[in-house]
């Protein structure tokens, strides 16, 4: 028992088919919609090109399997894992722009590239992947089918019995078409991979400019009453120049040189410099709060909104069917939420919370270890610090740019006030620079 083919894939979603072209030959749609990549044939094991495998392991450093650096074998038998011998379809994808743009990137792309088409870039590794065939299908409502179709794709058989041998599927892998890497719902095969393909390339800065306002007329270095032919003249001033002899005209005034345009000099730290992510410093308690959110967003939220799709998506016409789209929009937030605790994981600094025991509001020490007094330290990241300005007393919370929330007492060590804060000792005073003058708060504890 096989799979479903391209053609009766897009027909059980109710789409019409078109097609099919060659592999690298151009699809005349221009819009938005569906395709997907067929072999002539279901294959019990894929056609892999251990050399092209190779050449992408080497050009992508940071690639790794399982966390570790595979070889050029390991990474093949991993590919070859997921390979499905009941489907000839090996690839299934949406666009909201154009169809033809699309599959002229996938036909371009380069193995371990970021651009133009990294999702599918497995197909690049089968030798005979000149013989596929592309199938598509124009909608409007392209992620909303491909969905549909996914699940047709799972639907149509169980599980393949028969992998290639000595290789077994990865827990938890889904049914997918080979080179697909995750569903519109957001759910991601589990393949292992990660870092696959190079970093995109750093953007350089652009020098600062500055602009200088010339008034009319002195666009040429030369002033209105000096322009042109030399006939209009300035008068001088009595107490200036001398009064012309009799029968003798005034000269005019020589004119001065023209200016020379202002040239703005880039500082010496900028030049050459390039924008690169800066590191996100976190107090361990903040750590542990966004990978505790992580984890809760990943293993139950983002099952429990799938599964609303796809019951809202049983309901009928995918068009006007608000739950379907409402529940859409929920899974959109929610993965944006997701990469966006991933990205600030990815770039956090841990910092150690500060000791501060002994910093009372005398600014004394107290007890160390053995009854010895201890060492008064300043305020640093994760520090509660209570000042006190005109009388009054305020408690805040030292803590890094991503979890400061002034209304809940937490303020970035990087604004004004957590910047002059960080250092400070019980007793002491800080003065803040603000645009309204000096502002001293006096520090009466650290804790």
């Amino acid at each position: 028992m096989t799979r479903p083919g391209a053609p009766e894939l897009l027909r059980s979603v109710g789409l019409m088919a078109d097609g099919p072209v060659r592999w690298a030959q151009p699809v005349s749609a221009r819009g938005p919609g569906i395709y997907l990549v067929e072999l002539p044939a279901p294959q019990p094991a894929p056609a892999l090109d251990l050399n092209i495998v190779g050449k992408w392991l080497e050009r992508v450093p940071g690639l790794r399997l399982d966390g570790e650096r595979p070889s050029s074998r390991a990474l093949l038998a991993r590919l070859a894992s997921l390979w499905l011998p009941d489907a000839a379809v090996v690839y299934a994808a949406a666009t909201a722009t154009s169809i033809g743009g699309r599959v002229a990137a996938l036909h371009h792309h380069v193995l371990g590239d970021p651009r133009p088409h990294a999702d599918g870039q497995w197909l690049h590794a089968l030798r005979d992947i000149a013989t596929a065939r592309i199938w598509w299908a124009a909608t409007d409502a392209a992620e909303e089918y491909l969905d549909g179709i996914l699940d047709a794709f799972a639907a149509a058989a169980p599980a393949p019995s028969s992998l290639p041998s000595g290789l077994e599927r990865p827990s938890g892998a889904l049914l997918l078409p080979w080179a697909t890497m995750r569903r519109p719902t957001g759910e991601r095969q589990a393949h292992g991979l990660t870092g696959s393909v190079l970093p995109l390339p750093d953007v350089v800065a652009a020098p600062p400019t500055r602009v200088t306002q010339l008034a009319p007329g002195d666009a040429d270095g030369a002033s209105a009453e000096i322009k042109g032919t030399g006939t209009i003249r300035r008068a001088p001033s009595p107490a200036s120049a001398p009064a012309p002899a009799a029968g003798r005209r005034a000269a005019a005034p020589r004119p001065s040189a023209p200016r020379a345009p202002a040239v703005a000099r880039i500082p010496a730290a900028h030049r050459g410099r390039r924008d690169t992510a800066e590191p996100v410093e976190l107090s361990p308690a903040a750590h542990a709060r966004m990978t505790e959110e992580l984890e809760h967003l990943t293993q139950v939220r983002r099952p429990e909104v799938v599964a609303r799709i796809k019951a809202a998506r049983e309901l009928g016409d995918l068009r006007e069917n608000s739950e379907y789209h409402a529940a859409r929009e929920e899974q959109s937030f929610l993965e944006g939420r997701v990469q966006l605790l991933e990205q600030r994981l990815r770039r956090a600094v841990v910092l150690p919370d500060v000791p501060t025991s002994g910093i009372g509001r005398d600014g004394g020490e107290g007890d160390g270890a053995g009854g010895k007094p201890a060492k008064a330290r300043g305020a640093g990241l994760g520090s509660r610090v209570t000042v006190e300005l005109n009388g009054e007393e305020m408690t805040w919370t030292l803590v890094g740019t991503t979890e400061a929330k002034a209304a809940e007492g937490r303020i970035s060590t990087a604004s004004p006030v957590g910047a002059a804060l960080l250092g400070a000792r019980g007793g002491t005073e800080v003065t803040v620079r603000t645009p309204r003058g000096d502002v001293r708060y006096r520090v009466l504890s650290v804790e």
